[in-house]
C-alpha cells in the first residue's frame, strides 16, 4: 500500500513537471509572439516614417539630406504647392550650402524625373505627372545640382548625372545630356543641310544650347547663320556648363538675335534662307504657336524656292496625333515634299524623337538620299570634333518608318 502510494505520487510529480514545462513553453511562446508583433509594428512605423521623409516632410536634424525636396528653395516653382518643411529648414538653418543646393522640385531621393512629381498619401508611393507623356517617368541619378535659376521665361536646371554626364533641363523637361546629345544635334542639322547642294543662308529657331550651330558650322558652303533664341540665360548656361556645344557661337558666320522668333521671322525678307531648322521645346505653353499653321506659313515664305525646313516633331510612340496634325498642315503649305524622320535619343521619353522635313516648290529635294555628304566636307572650325552619330547610311535609315506609323499617320 505504501509502495503503491509512493508510485502514484511519483507519477503525479512527473506529470506535473511535464505540464509545468508545457505551460512554461506556452507562456514563452506567447511573449515571443507579443514581442515579435511589437517589433514588426515598430519596423512598419519606421519604414513609413522613412517614406514620409522621402516625400519631403521635416525630420528634426536631417532636413533635405536625401534630396527629397519637392520645391526649389525660393518656393517659386509652383505657387500652388506648399513649400516642404525640409526646404524651409534647410533654407533657414542649414550651415551647409549643399543642403540648399541639392533641393529641387524635380529631384526626389537623389533621382531626377521629368516635370512635377506628386505623392500618394494612401499608397505611399511617388508618381509623376507630365502633360506630354502621362503615366511615364524616366529618371536619372543625380550626383550634384550645378545650376538652378528661373529666367524671365522658364526655370533652368543643370545637374551632373551618374551615367549621362551633365544634363540641361528647362521647366522640368530634359533637353540634352552630354552623352547622347549628338544623336539629336547632328540629325536635326544634317538631315536638311545634306539634302540640298551648297546651302548658304541658314536660320536656327531656338537652339540656345549651341549644338545645332556647332553642326551647321561643319558646312563650308554656309555663309551666314542667323539664330533666334528667346532666353539669353539658356545661352549663358550652355557656354558655362556645355562648352562643347556652345562652341558654335564662336563661328564668325553666326548672328545671334535674342528675342521672340515669331516676331523675328515676320520681318524676314521673302526667300532669304536656303534652310531653316526649328529646335524648339515641346509644343506646350509658349511653344504651342511654333507648331501652328501661321508659323509654318511664315517659315515657308522665308525660304527660297526649293528651300528646306527641319522641325522637331515629337515621338512616334507617344504622339502620332500631333505628328498627323503637323504633317497635314505642312502638306497644305509646302508644295515641294513633306517627310517624317526619326532618331534614337535614350534620355528622351520613349527613347526616340522625330523630325518633319519639308521643301518649298522649286528644285525637287530628295530627302532620303543625301546629295551633300558631310563625311566628305572639311570642318569650318579648327576645333571641330568628329561626328559621333550621323552618316549617310543613318540619314537614309531615318526615313524608314514602322508599319504602325504608316497606318496611324495617314498622310505619310
Amino acid at each position: 500500500m505504501r509502495a503503491s502510494c509512493f508510485t502514484n505520487l511519483h507519477l503525479l510529480q512527473t506529470a506535473s513537471k511535464r505540464y509545468c514545462a508545457l505551460f512554461q513553453f506556452l507562456i514563452i511562446s506567447f511573449y515571443v509572439n507579443i514581442y515579435s508583433s511589437f517589433y514588426k509594428y515598430v519596423f512598419i512605423i519606421y519604414h513609413r516614417d522613412w517614406s514620409w521623409r522621402r516625400k519631403g516632410e521635416y525630420m528634426e536634424g536631417d532636413a533635405g539630406r536625401d534630396l527629397g525636396c519637392q520645391k526649389t528653395m525660393d518656393g517659386k516653382v509652383n505657387e500652388d504647392v506648399e513649400i516642404p518643411h525640409c526646404c524651409l529648414k534647410a533654407r533657414a538653418f542649414a550651415p551647409d550650402p549643399e543642403l540648399e543646393a541639392n533641393c529641387h522640385a524635380t529631384v526626389v531621393s537623389g533621382w531626377f524625373s521629368e516635370h512635377r512629381s506628386s505623392y500618394d498619401d494612401v499608397a505611399k508611393r511617388m508618381y509623376f505627372n507630365n502633360p506630354m507623356w502621362p503615366g511615364e517617368a524616366h529618371s536619372l541619378a543625380v550626383e550634384k545640382i550645378l545650376f538652378k535659376e528661373k529666367s524671365k521665361y522658364q526655370e533652368v536646371l543643370v545637374f551632373e548625372s551618374t551615367t549621362y554626364g551633365k544634363v540641361l533641363v528647362l521647366d522640368g523637361i530634359l533637353q540634352l545630356s552630354e552623352k547622347d546629345e549628338c544623336a539629336y544635334q547632328e540629325m536635326i542639322a544634317h538631315l536638311p543641310l545634306c539634302s540640298i547642294k551648297s546651302p548658304k543662308n541658314v536660320l536656327v529657331v531656338g537652339g540656345g544650347d549651341g549644338g545645332v550651330l556647332r553642326e551647321i558650322s561643319r558646312h563650308s558652303s554656309v555663309e551666314s547663320i542667323d539664330i533666334c533664341e528667346i532666353d539669353k540665360m539658356v545661352i549663358d548656361v550652355s557656354k558655362k556648363f556645355f562648352p562643347e556645344l556652345a562652341l558654335g557661337f564662336d563661328d564668325p558666320r553666326v548672328h545671334l538675335h535674342v528675342g521672340d522668333a515669331v516676331e523675328f521671322i515676320r520681318n524676314i525678307p521673302e526667300g532669304k534662307y536656303d534652310a531653316i531648322i526649328v529646335d524648339s521645346s515641346d509644343p506646350v505653353g509658349p511653344a504651342q504657336e511654333l507648331v501652328e499653321r501661321p508659323f509654318f506659313e511664315m517659315l515657308a515664305r522665308a525660304l527660297r524656292p526649293g528651300g528646306v525646313l527641319c522641325n522637331m516633331a515629337e515621338s512616334m510612340w507617344l504622339h502620332t496625333h500631333l505628328i498627323q496634325d503637323m504633317i497635314s498642315v505642312c502638306q497644305n503649305i509646302f508644295k515641294g515634299s513633306v517627310h517624317y524622320a526619326w532618331t534614337s535619343v535614350p534620355t528622351y521619353p520613349s527613347g526616340v524623337i522625330g523630325f518633319i522635313l519639308c521643301s518649298t516648290e522649286g528644285p525637287p529635294v530628295d530627302f532620303r538620299n543625301p546629295v551633300n555628304p558631310i563625311e566628305k566636307l572639311q570642318g569650318a572650325l579648327h576645333h571641330q570634333r568628329e561626328l559621333k552619330f550621323y552618316n549617310s547610311q543613318i540619314h537614309k535609315a531615318a526615313f524608314a518608318l514602322p508599319t504602325f506609323v504608316r497606318k496611324e499617320v495617314k498622310c505619310l
